[in-house]
């Protein structure tokens, strides 16, 4: 398997630095990542490490459950995912990534409900990012559509 790279660029310090990342195997785009807005309710535009975390959890846990679908004897239509990751201050100082909560409805032929749960839960457990994040609390709400 390939290794991708992404490039950041920072300029200044933590509180009034910025800087752009840059999905430099994809060339897919440059994201403008900046630490105060990172902490802030509204991320105004810009990304930040835990929302590149979320997409990266998202996209291989659709991934890792289409594949555990078919091997279930499912045919998968359609597979929404979303991951909510969460970063709380440590009282020591600091942050933490702290939770992934995964949420999927999918609309799957040849597999009932439990069925489809069984899967999901199977896809947790095996998706490639969701090991990445051991020390991380994954969560996981799976339904049919």
């Amino acid at each position: 398997m390939p290794t991708r790279t992404a490039t950041t660029s920072w300029t200044g310090g933590l509180m009034d630095g910025s800087g752009t990342v840059e999905l430099t195997s994809s060339k897919a785009g440059s994201f403008d990542v900046s630490f105060p807005k990172r902490a802030a309710k509204d991320a105004d535009g810009t990304t930040s490490p835990e929302e590149l975390i979320a997409a990266a959890h998202a996209s291989c846990y659709a991934m890792q459950l289409s594949h555990v679908l078919a091997e279930a004897g499912g045919t998968p239509q359609t597979l929404e995912v979303t991951a909510n990751v969460t970063v709380d201050r440590q009282p020591a100082g600091g942050l933490n990534v702290t939770t992934s909560a995964l949420t999927v409805r999918g609309s799957v032929d040849g597999l009932d409900a439990a069925g489809f749960l069984k899967a999901a839960e199977t896809a947790k457990l095996g998706c490639p990012i969701s090991k990445a994040l051991a020390g991380v609390d994954i969560t996981l709400d799976a339904a049919l559509a």
